[in-house]
Formats: structure tokens, sequence, C-alpha cells
């Protein structure tokens, strides 16, 4: 059975509650989006949400009404101008969704995060004590970055040989990440990790051939067709791991690696190191490879590059695809979900904080 996981809504329109489900009203034509919003972006005429199996499917009523059955929703992904009031924003909470906005160029702008469901007062006592203790900080920090160096590293390797020749590269982040456990604090930490991903982009035009221009990470604002990728996909599995943080005990304001800071959920950006190698990256690769993006998918006309609608939905259904990608994982003996793991990251962060178990990074073995 087909059922919603994350609606992905790309057309301009209202969200609005009735009873115990949402109703997705779309606008009908220019004018009304420009009345309602003040906008003058036109208004699209389709809409999209992807299902568990990476499917799209339609829903019309006789009020031209878009159903999501709220039951099933986990939540939701908004890259277009909607309009809902504070009734929906309380059935949100009230259900445990958080909802998560980009702007027009697809740029991730901020969460609505809902009152948190799942409260531990030890744990975040514990949480907040690993951060202030620096040994222990560090400890952490260290996983974090080993862990995404490690996935970083089975990238490069998967693709030797198959693309071009890796092995300087590969060299390079080996002899970093052997110097990464001698880090004396978290500001030398942090400019080992960017020396490692900064030698893993350098692979990136041998992986991706001579189709594209990529030379450096380039991210405020993006300059090629590239870095709008990376950027992209980089709020997509900062996003995903928000949420799966909502699901657990943890509190998304308390980092390691990453400094925690006003108007951001730093520990999301932290577990989001280990899992873009293994969700945004190789979901560029398949994209750019399989020719599902294509050139005629970007738009440079204001002196930076960003993917047009039919990039960003083209781009999102693999993503959610990956997502729901399964892997038989060597210690459950059982089927896992990339999603899944995420929230595994979670609870194992959990156990560590507890003194439960040390934690130690999901590594991509295949």
């Amino acid at each position: 059975m087909l059922y919603f996981i994350r609606p992905y809504i790309f057309t301009s329109g209202k969200l609005i509650r009735k009873q115990n489900t949402i109703f997705f009203l779309p606008y009908e034509d220019e004018q009304e989006l420009l009345e309602e919003t003040g906008q003058t972006k036109e208004a699209s005429t389709d809409w999209e949400l992807i299902t568990e199996a990476g499917k799209f499917k339609k829903e019309f009523n006789s009020e031209n009404k878009r159903v999501i059955p709220i039951d099933d929703v986990d939540s939701l992904m908004v890259f277009s101008e909607i309009n809902f009031n504070a009734r929906m924003l309380r059935f949100l909470s009230k259900k445990n969704i958080p909802a998560h906005l980009f702007n027009y160029y697809g740029h991730y702008s901020g969460s609505y995060y809902p009152r948190e469901y799942l409260l531990s007062g030890f744990l975040l006592v514990n949480q907040v004590d690993h951060y202030k203790q620096h040994k222990k900080r560090i400890r952490i920090a260290l996983q974090l970055v080993k862990g995404a160096a490690s996935n970083m590293l089975r990238n490069l390797k998967y693709y030797d040989g198959r693309a071009g020749d890796l092995s300087q590269w590969i060299e390079r982040v080996e002899k970093i990440l052997d110097k990464v456990p001698v880090a004396k604090d978290i500001q030398e930490l942090m400019g080992m990790e960017g020396n490692i991903r900064q030698a893993y982009y350098q692979a990136f035009p041998t992986i991706l051939g001579d189709k594209y221009d990529f030379n450096k990470r380039v991210k405020q604002p993006p300059n090629n067709a590239v870095n709008a990728l990376i950027s992209f996909g980089n709020s997509m599995v900062y996003t995903t791991c928000l949420t799966e943080i909502y699901r657990t005990q943890l509190s998304p304001l308390i980092s390691y690696l990453h400094e925690p800071g006003a108007r951001r959920y730093s520990l999301a950006l932290d577990l989001a190191e280990i899992f873009k190698p293994l969700l945004a990256d190789r979901v560029i690769f398949t994209c750019l490879n399989q020719r599902r993006i294509q050139a005629s998918d970007f738009d440079e006309s204001l002196n930076f590059c960003h993917l047009t609608q039919k990039g960003r939905k083209t781009f999102s259904k693999v993503f959610e695809e990956k997502l729901q990608t399964t892997i038989m994982h060597r210690e459950l003996g059982r089927k896992v979900s990339y999603r899944r793991l995420i929230r595994m990251e979670c609870y194992k962060l959990v156990k560590h904080l507890t003194g439960a178990q040390a934690y130690v990074p999901f590594k991509a073995w295949w």
C-alpha cells in the first residue's frame, strides 16, 4: 500500500485543515496568486507529491482540492508560495509534523519546528554536559569527522577506476584523516574537516567528466551547476536530519562539531556531515551521470546559478528514492532504509550521552 512519507509541494496555493486532514488548494491563476501573496512569480499549473515508492500521485475532489493524508505524513517540504493560518499550524503541532520551507530559488529558508513531544530532562542535562566539557565534546566531534571522511573516501574508492584515476585525492584524504585524532581543539578539527572536503571536491571533475565546469566549492551564492546541486542537496540532507532528530529526545540546538548559535539547529548540521556523501553527493552523481538533470535544468540569469523548478522536482524525486532504498545492515541482520540509518545515528548518540555505549559513526561499506 502506498502512503505519503514527505509531501513535496511545488505549486502556490493554500493549506487548509478540514476536520482531521489537510487540503491543498492551488491558485487557479496568476491574479489570485498576486492578490493572496503580493508576489509577481507566476503560479505553477502542476503539483506533485512524492510517495513512499518514489512515484507521483494526484488526488482531486469535486472542488479541485488535493488531499494530504495527514496521518501518513512525516514532514512537509514547501517550495512555493503557501498560505496557511494559525489553525493549520496548531494542527501540525498536534500531529507532530515539521514543515521545511524553501524560497523561489530553492534555497533553504527555515523550518516550522513544532513543540517537542519527546522530552527528557536527563538527556538534556547530559547533552549540555558533553558540550561544556572539552574532552567529551571533542570525542564526539572527532567521531563525526571520521564518519564523514570515511563516507567521502567510500565514494572516491567506488569511482576510482570507473570514472578515472582518483588515487591522488584518496591519498590526500587519507593523509589528512590520519592527523585527525591529534587535533587539540574544535577549531583545528574543523580545519581538518574543511581540508578533507576540499580534497574530496577536487575529485568531482573526474567523477562527472567534462560536462560541467567545477573548480571549487562556492556556496553563497552557487556560481555553477554543480555548486547549485551541492547546496540544494545539502539542504535536503539537513532538513531530513532535523526531522529525524525531532523524532528522538535529542535537542537540535546543542551540537559538538559545529558551534551552537542563533537561528540554526546545529545538531542537524553535525549529523548531516556523515550523510551528505551518502545522500546528497550520490544523488548528484546519479542525476548528472544518468542525465536525469541537464544543463536546461539550471538558471544562471541572475549572476548566480540555481535549479529550475523542473530541476528541483527531478532531484527531489531521486533524493526521496534514495532515502527509501534499503541496505542489509551488518549488525541488525535485516534491511534498513537510508532514512532509518539517520534515526539510528540519533539513537547511537543518545546511548553515548547517557553512558550506555560509546558513539561510533556510521560508515558505509558498499
